[in-house]
């Protein structure tokens, strides 16, 4: 059985690499070869940056948004501790949060600008720590303390320990909106938007701010298991005493991670249309391969070989084809996913255009991620198009006709 398969194999590429071969039929064997490994490289690198991103979604972004948040209907939580007494009952959990959120305009000047405001305990960890000094998240600690995203603060013109307005809608009616001024404690450089856009201060100022008496208005969870959120969060929502509004972060931000995947599926499809026409070359090439070596199989075909051997021949050299293109395409693939940030980076110097704004994109360099799964993937879906390629070419040889083709 073997030695059959041997036997195929050393006669296919003979067939592949012969002299007598044609120029025409050398260049549509070569172009197949170099379409496949294209379409490997290119989707590979492609896959890697999906992951890159997916990845930034999860590690960085998810950190500033809560995964669960549950925010009392009216005022304040009034069974808070038992939201905390069921966090740290739960496996999934890893932490939990006392927050007050409000929205408001910080004044400088004749200019106003809105924020959302965080109410936040200094005492407890915060993912924003890891983008500000650590003096300004002590400094926050002190009543009328507020640390703004660096964006906001250079728009208005603020430095740490200037004095700034903040203006915030009454709770109660129509009653004109209430004015405290702030020192800024420092900033924070997160990227995107939200350095435009947040702002923190200690629970004590926000509930000055908001008009709460005591009490917090809002919990935020953090969980191990991103995609478990919405679960996590109605297995502890239920069994609340409070009238809480319950929220995760797939209902707010799952559009993100959505679109992500959705890109990615895309990519995949697009990549087994790309592939499959670059295998139509392989067709094209064993259909003349066969016009070509008829003599070559006639005599094959009387020194005994059978119908089967013949398509083994047929389908090895084929999958020849696709193995050269498919490992070419997987080496160059992982060359340029590792080097693609700096590949990128020279463009950018060179055009003198960014890619990922940073004032609007939360990171401002192409990430890239390589996964194993994904090279095995895109090669697997190459070498069996390669293979399903060959199918009618090989069958064709079978049904050459012996005593023409040795005649011809």
């Amino acid at each position: 059985m073997m030695h059959g398969w041997r036997l195929a194999w050393q006669l296919a590429r003979r067939f592949r690499r012969g002299r007598e071969r044609s120029r025409f039929l050398s260049f549509i064997s070569a172009s197949s070869t170099v379409g496949i490994a294209l379409g490997c490289a290119v989707f590979i690198a492609g896959l890697s940056v999906m992951n890159g991103f997916a990845d930034v979604l999860q590690q960085r972004f998810l950190k500033l948004v809560p995964h669960i948040e549950f925010t009392a209907v009216e005022g304040h939580l009034q069974y808070p501790e038992a939201i905390f007494e069921l966090a740290a009952e739960h496996p999934e959990v890893v932490s939990a949060r006392p927050v007050i959120r409000t929205q408001g305009l910080v004044q400088k000047g004749r200019e106003f600008v809105g924020v959302q405001l965080t109410g936040v305990d200094p005492m407890r960890e915060h993912a924003i720590q890891d983008y500000m000094s650590p003096a300004s998240w002590q400094a926050l600690e002190q009543e009328g303390a507020i640390i703004l995203g660096a964006d906001l603060a250079q728009r208005l013109e603020l430095s740490q320990g200037d004095k700034l307005t903040l203006v915030v809608a009454s709770e109660e009616g129509f009653q004109a909106p209430k004015r405290q001024t702030l020192t800024l404690a420092g900033t924070f450089k997160f990227g995107g938007q939200v350095d435009h856009q947040l702002g923190y201060v200690n629970l004590t100022t926000a509930r000055e701010l908001t008009g709460l008496e005591h009490g917090i208005s809002g919990v935020e969870l953090e969980v191990s298991a991103l995609f478990a959120a919405e679960r996590i969060a109605n297995e502890i929502g239920y069994q609340l005493r409070d009238y809480v509004y319950l929220d995760h972060w797939m209902r707010a931000q799952g559009h993100l991670y959505r679109d992500i995947q959705m890109v990615r599926t895309v990519m995949y499809l697009v990549l087994i249309l790309v592939l499959a026409v670059a295998c139509f070359n392989i067709v094209s090439t064993l259909v003349m391969t066969v016009q070509e070596k008829q003599r070559h199989i006639g005599v094959l075909r009387t020194m005994g070989m059978r119908g089967s051997g013949l398509v083994k021949i047929f389908v090895l050299q084929g999958l020849q084809n696709g193995l050269l293109g498919v490992s070419f395409g997987a080496v160059a693939g992982i060359l340029l996913s590792w080097n693609l940030p700096t590949l990128l980076a020279l463009l950018e110097s060179l055009t003198g255009n960014t890619l990922l704004a940073s004032d609007v994109y939360f990171v401002d360099r192409i990430p890239v991620q390589l996964h194993a799964l994904d090279v095995v993937w895109v090669c697997a879906v190459a070498l069996v198009l390669s293979l399903l390629a060959t199918l009618y070419p090989a069958w064709q040889a079978t049904r050459v006709e012996v005593v023409k083709a040795i005649s011809a």
